[in-house]
């Protein structure tokens, strides 16, 4: 008797319910959604809402940064890019790296060019992590690092840090969190959602450590051109720990390029050759049109840069003196654009201050929790909004701290 792929549907009637969700990773499903993003799509539904949540410039791209991408539309330029990137944006990327921090980067060979840094970090997770490797993660910290760790079949350990070391971690504490399955160790200062930076002599204590027991690292310095007191020092710099480290960095924050998406990772030729070669199969490139901006950015972009980091840094003080004199003790944060206040005197949760200030005062911030255990009793408010909207939300804060 003769069995026929039609014969079996009719026979058959597709009688079972299909369940999508059974297809679906565990990995991603023991992934959490962005905390982040949650309190963004309430914003989104609600009118009237001063938002302090989101970490995006409120600065437009500069006008010349901007007429860069234009003009290359304008030529035609829409294919694709070396899996690198433009040789050119490499090249001023080089440039910088040896004017800003005395760190040699061939152009041919240790920089790609990635569509945002989070896709850098993500490319950084994957090329060098295998499975159960441990990755040591100061908290808090941007929320994509445990996940990406995760999906690249690692295993993320948290290290707490606190306000009374204004939220920088120690040489010992890394120490102390190693194991004989660490591979590697992610830094993000300036951090997000503290605000928090690292001395020179602070990294240059946890290069020791990076030295003694064989790590990588990862430091994100996406924020780096955001420092309001003293040089940011770039962990590649710190003598011995270029071959062992990829620097993470973009245009989102320092150019408020965030929709434009460009970023890129610099390291040693074998740790972006992984790195490239994951890139080639999972993005190929990223878009020339931003790349080109990227360009007019390294060549003319200071000026402008600097004005936002002006801007910034009056904002800063506008908003941490603001949160203290309303009781909500705040650590001065010394880079990025994000307040982390204290709410713990208030009683409530980071989630329910932040669920009720929305719903009662229509201020959006992001719990602190989101960004690691230790970040329970805070929250993250970003200050790249005017200093007039700024000034309103806290008027609402106060009247919101007043009902409690």
């Amino acid at each position: 008797m003769s069995y026929s792929r039609k014969s079996a549907r009719s026979a058959l009637q597709y009688p079972r319910d299909v369940m999508p969700e059974k297809f679906v990773s565990e990995k991603v499903k023991n992934i959490p959604p962005s905390g982040i993003r949650k309190f963004f799509d309430l914003v989104l539904e609600m009118d009237g809402v001063i938002s302090l949540g989101v970490g995006e410039p409120d600065f437009v791209t500069p006008w010349h940064i901007r007429e860069a991408c234009i003009y290359s539309l304008e030529k035609g330029q829409t294919s694709y890019t070396s899996n690198s990137g433009l040789l050119e944006l490499r090249e001023l990327i080089s440039k910088c790296y040896r004017k800003d921090y005395n760190v040699d980067y061939d152009p041919r060979s240790e920089i790609l060019v990635t569509t945002g840094v989070s896709e850098a970090a993500d490319l950084a997770f994957r090329a060098i992590i295998n499975p159960r490797d441990e990755v040591i993660i100061p908290e808090p910290c941007y929320v994509s690092y445990k996940p990406s760790v995760s999906l690249a079949g690692g295993t993320p350990v948290p290290v707490p840090t606190y306000q009374d070391d204004e939220f920088r971690v120690t040489a010992d504490q890394i120490e102390k969190s190693i194991s004989d399955r660490t591979k590697a160790l992610v830094l993000s200062y300036p951090n997000n959602p503290t605000g928090a930076i690292m001395r020179k002599k602070d990294l240059e204590d946890i290069a020791d450590v990076v030295n003694e027991h064989d790590l990588a690292v990862i430091s994100d310095e996406v924020y780096g051109k955001l420092t309001y007191e003293g040089a940011h020092t770039c962990f590649s710099s710190i003598s011995g720990m270029k071959d062992r480290s990829i620097v993470l960095n973009g245009f989102s924050k320092s150019h408020a390029m965030t929709g434009l998406r460009l970023g890129y990772a610099v390291g040693s030729e074998a740790l972006i050759g992984a790195m490239t070669k994951i890139h080639q199969y999972a993005m190929l490139c990223a878009p020339v049109t931003a790349q080109m901006g990227g360009i007019e950015a390294l060549k003319n972009g200071d000026g402008e840069m600097q004005k936002m980091v002006r801007e910034y840094d009056r904002r800063r003080r506008l908003i941490v003196d603001g949160l203290n004199r309303l009781g909500l003790e705040c650590f001065e944060p010394k880079g990025a654009f994000y307040a982390f206040p204290s709410i713990k005197s208030t009683g409530l949760t980071s989630e329910e201050f932040a669920g009720k200030l929305l719903k009662e005062q229509k201020v959006a911030v992001v719990p602190g929790d989101v960004f690691g255990d230790c970040g329970a009793g805070y929250l993250r408010c970003s200050y790249a909004t005017s200093r007039e909207e700024l000034v309103e939300a806290l008027g609402r804060i106060e009247a919101f701290i007043e009902k409690l």
